[in-house]
């Protein structure tokens, strides 16, 4: 049976025009994100399934790629469940890896811990456009530092690197865990359900406000409830400052720092930043991930209509491995998005050293062979990339090809140097 070309479902094999820009985009951000002390790590791309299945992940957990037990382990015959066969899986994501070194590791870390990590993720998920069950993500994380300085950081450094990416226009919504909890007590709704009112709200922008309404009543909800809910966001989009509105609204259900907390990032932000986009207030923002406890944000560009990366604070992640809960903070550009839109655009990576390519005669040798190599070191040395290559029957249509892939320049080598 003859073996299989393509990759296997949800994956993809990556050409060398896109590493290209893959590794011009990873270079500027490992550059930038160290500009602001981010220090990089790398963890292992397996992680053991109860890591992995701690209720840390979301809907991410219903999609992890599992792996069996080897050797004398697995024991097929006496397996009653899964559990029996599966005793590790390959990551969803690079929270919970970063959560579980930080525990093993913290006593050798500097503190707070400033972290940079980027690596491939799997997710058995439906693929799509831009949408693959491997694919690369960027996170940068502070474990340790419990103040607003950990968001004004993460936000500085994440919106530097997409501007020396050539992104502006951009925006960085950012809403609070306990604004969303006080909004929902505020209304009435039972706080061992809060999560079914942020699943509804999370839909806004598809089905609108009448739409939230009239699921919250179809789950079950009071309709008095429901109502008191939706007049709050028709009420604050009429105020000329939401989270002023918000402030008094919300008295006796919210803790007195979160909203003045809340103004001070977004306005220190806009104060200092580097790049060209616009920090938004934006009460509709859930972020499923179930570990959030504070501060999230998402990269949104409205022009493209998608967003492309986010994050935000889960200050109890580590005391699932220690015992103690840590503050922490993260945000993570999406890359593979990024990376398609740049693509789209014919991205041209700036600097770019000169491509010159040595073409030699077929049978070129002696003298004239160590004449063209010594002369392609030279360009090299002088910081042009260079290819050097046998030349084909059909030079015309070789250079075509080469000029494809960015070459400009031809040196032909042949063995009578008259030609």
């Amino acid at each position: 049976m003859a073996l299989k070309k393509k990759p296997v479902t949800g994956m993809k094999d990556i050409m060398p025009d896109e590493m290209e820009i893959r590794d011009y985009c990873i270079s500027v951000i490992k550059k930038t994100y160290a500009e602001f002390g981010f220090q990089g790590i790398e963890t292992p791309c397996v992680e053991s399934i109860e890591n992995l299945t701690g209720k840390n992940g979301g809907d991410n957990e219903k999609l992890i790629f599992r792996i069996l037990k080897r050797g004398e382990k697995l024991n097929l015959e006496e397996a009653k469940c899964e559990d029996d066969l599966v005793d590790s899986g390959l990551r969803y994501d690079l929270t919970v890896p970063l959560v579980r070194y930080y525990s093993n590791h913290t006593n050798e870390l500097t503190q707070p811990f400033k972290a940079l990590q980027m690596g491939n993720v799997w997710r058995a998920d439906r693929p799509q456009k831009g949408r693959y069950r491997q694919f690369m993500q960027c996170d940068i994380d502070i474990i340790g530092e419990p103040t607003n300085l950990a968001e004004i950081e993460l936000i500085l450094a994440t919106t530097t690197t997409l501007g020396r990416l050539g992104f502006k226009g951009f925006q960085i919504r950012i809403n609070e865990r306990r604004i969303l909890k006080a909004m929902a007590r505020y209304s009435g709704f039972p706080e061992d359900r809060y999560d079914e009112v942020f699943i509804i709200l999370d839909k806004m922008d598809k089905i609108g406000i009448d739409g939230v309404k009239s699921e919250l009543i179809e789950t079950g909800f009071a309709e008095e409830s429901a109502s008191k809910y939706v007049d709050l966001f028709v009420k604050m989009e009429e105020a000329d400052d939401k989270l002023a509105f918000l402030e008094e609204k919300l008295s006796g259900n919210i803790e007195d720092d979160v909203i003045p907390t809340l103004r001070e990032t977004i306005d220190t932000v806009d104060a200092t930043k580097s790049a060209e986009f616009r920090m938004v207030f934006d009460p509709t923002i859930v972020r499923g991930m179930s570990y959030y406890t504070g501060t999230i944000f998402e990269i949104a560009m409205p022009e493209l209509g998608i967003s492309c990366g986010g994050g935000g604070r889960y200050d109890e992640m580590v005391g699932k491995f220690t015992g103690t809960n840590v503050p922490a903070c993260g945000f993570s550009i999406g890359f593979e998005r990024i990376i398609l839109i740049l693509m789209e655009q014919g991205f041209k990576i700036p600097g770019k050293a000169a491509k010159v390519c040595f073409l030699l005669e077929k049978g070129l040798k002696d003298d004239r062979l160590k004449e063209a190599i010594n002369e392609a070191q030279k360009e090299r040395a002088s910081g042009s990339q260079v290819l050097v290559v046998r030349m084909n029957k059909n030079k015309k249509f070789q250079k075509e090809q080469l000029s494809t892939q960015g070459y400009e320049e031809f040196k032909e080598y042949y063995q009578d140097p008259i030609k």
